[in-house]
């Protein structure tokens, strides 16, 4: 069993992280999962949340909004919508992702709708952490 696997984080933007980690902790859509190495291969759609990256004994945190994660036994690579630094993401952005996310809601109805008043909730949480 290998002790750590490869972790990579990008968005449409930017690559943001690229490292060996010992695990992963992913705000999956279904509900947190952590992987580790030798983990069955799994994806997963993101929902709003802090992204948490095991590696050399230090947790690094990432805000990241939509995307999905793949898993398999040897590495975790997240495609995230958006996505943060924690320490460089500011209320202000997370508010206008919430902001913009409130206003698309109207839009949908049934189904959709409770999509998108989770992925609202999500957001308002995320804030809540921040504070």
């Amino acid at each position: 069993m290998a002790d750590t696997m490869q972790f990579d984080l990008v968005s449409p933007e930017r690559s943001l992280a690229s490292a060996s980690a010992t695990e992963v902790l992913i705000p999956g859509a279904e509900g947190d999962l952590t992987a580790m190495p030798d983990h069955a291969p799994t994806i997963t759609t993101l929902r709003p949340g802090f992204l948490k990256v095991v590696s050399d004994g230090a947790t690094k945190e990432y805000l990241v909004v939509g995307g999905f994660a793949e898993i398999t036994s040897t590495s975790v690579s997240v495609l995230a919508e958006k996505a943060f630094s924690r320490e460089a993401v500011t209320r202000d952005e997370v508010q206008a992702i919430l902001t913009e996310a409130e206003e698309r809601r109207s839009d949908h109805s049934g189904h959709e709708r409770d999509m998108s008043d989770r992925f609202v909730a999500d957001l308002v949480h995320m804030l809540d952490l921040m504070a």
